[in-house]
């Protein structure tokens, strides 16, 4: 009995702490490493830097977050981000649309792009890899469409249409605005995952879908629902890309989806489903933003930043096998347990 409980009490904690608290532990380090090899790394400007390319990596993490658990991927979450905010850019510069209502249109947009996702996956059963691939070279070549393949720009100062940049990025004086969106939406998201039924439909889907679906449940609908969830998070991020940056040209976004997937892997939620947080998430994507504003207070160009990143994935991704591989030991072992036990008994009687 005892032998059991402490195996219990490993695989809970290899199952649900460990891998966050050794990305918690990777980014304090990374910060020490940092300040001490960088140039005026442990700066306020710094600090500044990584929050502001924070903010639209942690809005696709946050939403990828839910599909991930449910062991699906969302590959298109870049170039929806991308899409959306080049139409929103036309709304605004060529058809005079008011400001706010191009920014509804961005998160309606990407938002309806997640649906799309979530028929295409849960109604016409296509795999999740190639179902968004597919929807992530349509959205990248309807955004150029219409636009006409022309950068896109949006209010570059505080003076023009200023609440906007005000709002979304930062204040005149220098008040990260967009971290307080960040946090807002961390929390209703952790709420959402963790005391909701969408929640908990998530993570049960992530870890047996057949035997969520044989006691009833409609999976195709919370599915559905998870790759809404992602699209109208990369309609945000487009929204506090387009404050941060002003400038979307037509053609981008491939690749921007690698980053907040990998933020969300490096925060312990599985690949295999079933397992992830919310705060682990955001973890993962402040780890990303150290690395990228630590590497280049060393002087080491953009391709030194791809190949560590590249590296930190690939870590994450082995821990978590790791883990899983312990998790179903310890399952294995436990279900032996009871054989033997119930086999003892039966001869006994």
């Amino acid at each position: 009995m005892a032998k059991s409980k402490e195996n219990s009490l490993l695989d809970n904690v290899k199952g649900k702490g460990l891998q966050k608290f050794l990305s918690l532990a990777a980014l304090i380090i990374l910060v020490l490493v940092f300040s001490v090899l960088g140039q005026n790394f442990f700066s306020k400007q710094t600090f500044i830097n990584i929050l502001d390319s924070s903010y639209y990596i942690g809005f696709m993490a946050l939403g990828v977050t839910f599909v991930i658990i449910t062991g699906g991927m969302d590959l298109s979450i870049g170039t929806v981000m991308m899409c959306s905010t080049l139409i929103g850019g036309v709304a605004f510069n060529v058809w005079g649309w008011p400001i706010w209502a191009a920014l509804i249109l961005i998160v309606v947009i990407a938002t309806l792009f997640g649906l799309l996702n979530g028929i295409l996956i849960a109604k016409l059963k296509l795999p999740p890899f190639i179902a968004t691939l597919g929807t992530m070279l349509v959205s990248q070549g309807l955004g150029s469409i219409i636009a006409k393949v022309q950068t896109q720009r949006y209010p570059t100062s505080y003076d023009e249409a200023g609440w906007f940049k005000t709002v979304f990025f930062k204040t005149p004086g220098g008040f990260p605005t967009g971290l307080i969106f960040l946090v807002v939406l961390f929390l209703i998201a952790s709420l959402v995952l963790n005391k909701t039924r969408m929640g908990r439909y998530t993570f049960a889907i992530g870890s047996n879908e057949e035997a969520v679906r044989l006691s009833g449940v409609r999976v195709d609908i919370w599915k559905i629902m998870v790759y809404v969830i992602s699209g109208f998070f990369a309609g945000l991020a487009g929204i506090v890309y387009a404050a941060a940056y002003t400038t979307i040209i037509p053609g981008t976004g491939n690749g921007l989806e690698l980053l907040a997937i990998a933020g969300v892997v490096i925060g312990g939620t599985s690949l295999a489903g079933g397992v992830g947080s919310v705060s682990g998430t955001m973890i993962g994507v402040f780890i990303m933003s150290v690395l990228k504003n630590g590497l280049m207070s060393m002087n080491l160009q953009g391709q030194w930043q791809t190949f560590f990143t590249g590296v930190v994935v690939i870590c994450a991704v082995l821990l978590d096998i790791y883990r899983n591989k312990k998790s179903n030991q310890v399952k294995k072992n436990k279900t032996e347990v009871k054989t033997t036990t119930a086999n003892n008994k039966a001869l006994e009687q």
